[in-house]
């Protein structure tokens, strides 16, 4: 399993330019995500939505985790396969349990996010990474 998360992938130049142009793009937007929510923690937590009842407060933690920490570890290439996990897992919840009634408008830039996440659980880092630079593969 870590040799799955930690590993960049086997990637030629021009895919990996793909992929780091990807995380970088994606992780710089969820991070504007999820910055706010760190800022103003205090203050969300008794209203965050929480659809499976650990506590608006736990939710919001799990939240920030995902959309703000392992955002940057995306754009760094670090862990990126476990960081991108978290982060997929948000997305299908704001997607399809707390918006599940909204029209696919409404719902479109989360399934983008859990697209672009997914791609990138799937392919790796690629060579241009902090993954890849760690694992010397």
């Amino acid at each position: 399993m870590k040799n799955f998360f930690f590993n960049s992938g086997n990637h030629k130049p021009l895919p990996s330019v793909a992929l780091l142009i990807l995380r970088a793009s994606f992780g710089l937007m969820m991070l504007t995500h999820g910055w706010p929510k760190l800022v103003d923690f205090a203050q969300g937590s008794s209203s965050f939505p929480d659809p499976w009842n650990i506590g608006s407060r736990t939710t919001l933690g799990l939240v920030v985790f995902a959309e703000f920490f392992c955002s940057i570890l995306v754009v760094l290439g670090l862990g990126t396969r476990f960081a991108a996990f978290p982060i997929m897992v948000v997305m299908f919840v704001a997607s399809f349990m707390i918006k599940a009634g909204n029209s696919l408008a409404d719902r479109e830039l989360s399934i983008l996010y859990l697209s672009a996440f997914t791609i990138i659980l799937i392919f790796g880092a690629g060579s241009y990474s902090l993954d890849k630079a760690i694992s010397g593969k």
